[in-house]
């Protein structure tokens, strides 16, 4: 089964030895971040740093300044954490030179700079507390943003295609510096309601789809006001619908649904529109169409129709690949399955061959592993046992 590994530039540029060592796991292919979001990362093989501090999302290549001109919105150059003007470039050809093919990673809808300069592009609940980290898809201005990038960001030279992560609703739950938002246990029903958006946009959306925005917004923190003082409010759509009613949490689902949909569909077509022929188009997902963060919810069979596949969640286990499994379009849609292989982050490196065997059960046409940069030696002496049996 064809296996491809995440790895961050900065893994690569500078250290002769990284991208020999990355084919030699077993992997056929990198997916490489061109656009990400900010991080701290270890770095525990690299002669000459052992953390990378990426202080806000930026993209990892030279953007192009006539694409962006004159435009308020715009992918922010790295800082110094970059190793080179071009760290994306450098650490692509390093790897295709030692015969790996280079896939691009590009982060869209997950960016706090972006909503610290531009408080109007992000999320706001319903308690009017705005999320900077989550641009909101919703309106028009963010949207033609993410659009634009997508095609940039994935289109680089040498790149055999992409993997689009974000590509629909961020919410609440954020990796965040420091962060303190634990204190009470919340379920999926309320991770859903505190990551509705009532932006001026996203409240049209609800009239359209039959909703006040008014009275949503009430109903919504009417169904909250027990989980502050209980904790968790339950998990699965129905948990939603009866916390607010079937009615309210469809007018939602409507809205949001409409607006993940078309975005994919604009980045995807963007990125085709850019890229050579045969260049592949993934996206990372989630089949349950209300979740929102890194893995998008979406309809399997309509994302399916759109791109050339999914990259699907399994450290936990395979469950969520049988949907997008039942509705591959054909033999060339790759449903791909993402396996931590980092002990330190929950990842299981020593059962890997039989995680994988199992997701090829449930359906996987090929593996991703993350992330081969952050893992120990130990854990890619495992990776490899597994891939070079």
């Amino acid at each position: 089964m064809k296996t491809a590994a995440f790895l961050y530039p900065w893994d690569v540029v500078g250290d002769p030895d990284a991208a020999a060592r990355l084919a030699d796991l077993g992997v056929q292919q990198v997916t490489l971040a061109s656009a990400y979001h900010s991080t701290r990362a270890l770095t525990p093989r690299h002669p000459r740093h052992r953390i990378v501090t990426a202080a806000h999302a930026a993209v990892l290549y030279p953007a192009d300044e006539d694409r962006w001109s004159g435009r308020s919105l715009r992918p922010y150059s790295a800082g110094d954490w970059a190793p080179t003007a071009d760290p994306y470039g450098e650490a692509a050809e390093a790897l295709a030179a030692a015969g790996l093919d280079v896939h691009s990673w590009v982060v869209l809808a997950h960016n706090s700079r972006l909503g610290a300069d531009h408080p109007d592009t992000s999320v706001v609940n319903a308690y009017g507390d705005r999320y900077p980290w989550a641009p909101c898809i919703g309106r028009p201005a963010v949207r033609a943003y993410l659009t634009d990038l997508a095609a940039e960001a994935a289109v680089r030279p040498g790149a055999r295609g992409t993997e689009l992560e974000s590509c629909g609703w961020y919410g609440l739950a954020h990796l965040h510096a420091h962060d303190k938002i634990s204190g009470v246990t919340l379920g999926d029903a309320a991770q859903y309601l505190m990551s509705l958006c009532f932006c001026p946009d996203c409240r049209t959306g609800y009239a359209e789809a039959g909703a006040d925005a008014d009275e949503l917004r009430e109903t919504v923190r009417r169904a909250l006001e027990p989980t502050w003082s209980a904790g968790a409010s339950g998990a699965g759509w129905p948990a939603v619908e009866k916390l607010i009613g079937a009615g309210p949490a469809a007018a939602t689902l409507a809205w949001r649904t409409r607006a993940a949909r078309t975005l994919q569909e604009s980045a995807v077509a963007a990125v085709r529109a850019a890229a050579p022929p045969g260049f592949q188009v993934l996206l990372h997902a989630d089949p349950s169409a209300y979740r929102c963060g890194a893995n998008a919810g979406v309809d399997p069979r309509h994302v399916l129709g759109v791109a050339d596949g999914v990259v699907v969640p399994c450290t936990g286990g395979p469950e969520l690949l049988a949907p997008f499994a039942e509705h591959r379009a054909g033999p060339g849609t790759v449903v791909a399955a993402n396996l931590t292989v980092v002990s330190g982050m929950g990842g299981s490196p020593g059962t890997l061959a039989r995680d994988a065997a199992r997701a090829a059960e449930a359906g996987a046409t090929e593996l991703r592993l993350y992330h081969a940069g952050l893992a120990s030696d130990a854990d890619l002496g495992l990776v490899r046992a597994a891939l070079r049996p």
